[in-house]
């Protein structure tokens, strides 16, 4: 009973911290009057901090207690933006705006393990699979009544969207993936790749280690810098831009879910039984039906496939786009208008 109520003190000590204590109210605090932008939808210059969450909302949701941004009319077209690691529901602050401003009901949810995001109880596995965090969105729909939505994704986001195309095609309207097809397979990542795709993954290998865990734990913020910087080698991110969001990492239960998710990936941490029939699907690389459009940046510095690789991948309407301009791995920030416009694109593929 000690532990729990000493768990329970220290995760509410960590929300706390974030500054972003649950709040009923959702929105956007819109800081840059107006995006200028070039042709691939990278904006061209900042002279102030762009548009930001300033609140979040809660929604009791599976084994969660999810923090998510709302904005948007109410009975608009619902898109859910799902997020990467090591970043948080900003990567889509402008992008919510500009969507928002078209009639879309935008909802951001923090994935396990970030922001406000918290366990509904102490003894539930800090599982962080690739099918755990897509049924968290499925129940996060579920709680606010949302039958079906267009989702969008980078990273995480991206392999998270993907899996709820496949796996629950009647609750994806259309689907939008930053880098194409990210479903994988514990069987499959047995397999080695090139030496320089080895080397970019080189975070995954130290992970594996007890000195990686001990490490992220200490230098969790330094450790995200790293991350966006090569992963994005061209954008030029400031320092309010980057704490914004390293904020929703002292989050109680991240580093648990970080570590899980890439040990997971190499078989060398157990999933959960009730996750099994998901991941023997996914392991057969299911097809993605629905109206989807990928997209890709000239300059993403993290590991990611080819476009070719995956095209084959989509059986319904679907479209591919490589932005050019220096545009990297966190695509929906540093190109937010390119990404907006896809959402929309996607939309009117889908009849929306």
């Amino acid at each position: 009973m000690e532990n729990e109520k000493n768990f329970g003190r220290r995760r509410f000590l960590s929300l706390a911290a974030l500054g972003i204590a649950a709040s009923q109210i959702g929105g956007l605090n819109i800081l840059e009057a107006k995006e200028k932008t070039n042709g691939s939808g990278k904006r061209e210059n900042r002279n102030s901090l762009p548009a930001q969450f300033d609140q979040i909302k809660q929604v009791k949701a599976g084994v969660l207690n999810v923090g998510y941004a709302e904005s948007g009319p109410v009975n608009g077209q619902a898109v859910v933006l799902l997020h990467g690691w090591p970043y948080d529901i900003h990567t889509y602050a402008e992008v919510s705006a500009l969507l928002a401003a078209q009639g879309y009901r935008v909802l951001v949810p923090h994935l396990r393990g970030h922001g406000t995001t918290a366990f509904l109880s102490a003894d539930t596995v800090r599982n962080g699979q690739q099918s755990a965090i897509a049924a968290d969105i499925i129940a996060f729909m579920d709680a606010l009544k949302i039958k079906k939505a267009i989702i969008g994704g980078c990273d995480w986001g991206a392999r998270t969207a993907d899996i709820i195309a496949a796996l629950w095609p009647e609750r994806c309207k259309a689907l939008v993936s930053v880098s194409g097809y990210l479903i994988g397979s514990q069987e499959g990542n047995k397999k080695p790749l090139s030496p320089k795709a080895e080397y970019l993954w080189w975070y995954q290998y130290y992970f594996s280690t007890e000195r990686g865990r001990l490490g992220y734990e200490a230098n969790r913020k330094d450790f995200a810098k790293l991350i966006w910087q090569t992963a994005s080698p061209k954008w030029q991110f400031d320092e309010a831009t980057f704490e914004r969001s390293a904020a929703s990492l002292e989050n109680p239960d991240h580093v648990a879910i970080v570590i899980h998710n890439y040990r997971w990936r190499l078989g060398l941490a157990e999933g959960e039984e009730r996750y099994d029939q998901f991941e023997k699907i996914l392991a057969t690389s299911p097809a993605i039906t629905v109206p989807a459009i990928t997209l890709e940046g000239d300059a993403n510095g993290a590991p990611h496939p080819a476009p070719t690789d995956y095209a084959a991948r989509f059986k319904g309407k679907y479209a591919h786009q490589t932005l050019q301009g220096g545009i990297g791995h966190n695509l929906p920030q540093e190109a937010p208008k390119a990404f907006a416009d896809a959402i929309i694109q996607a939309s009117k593929m889908a009849g929306a």
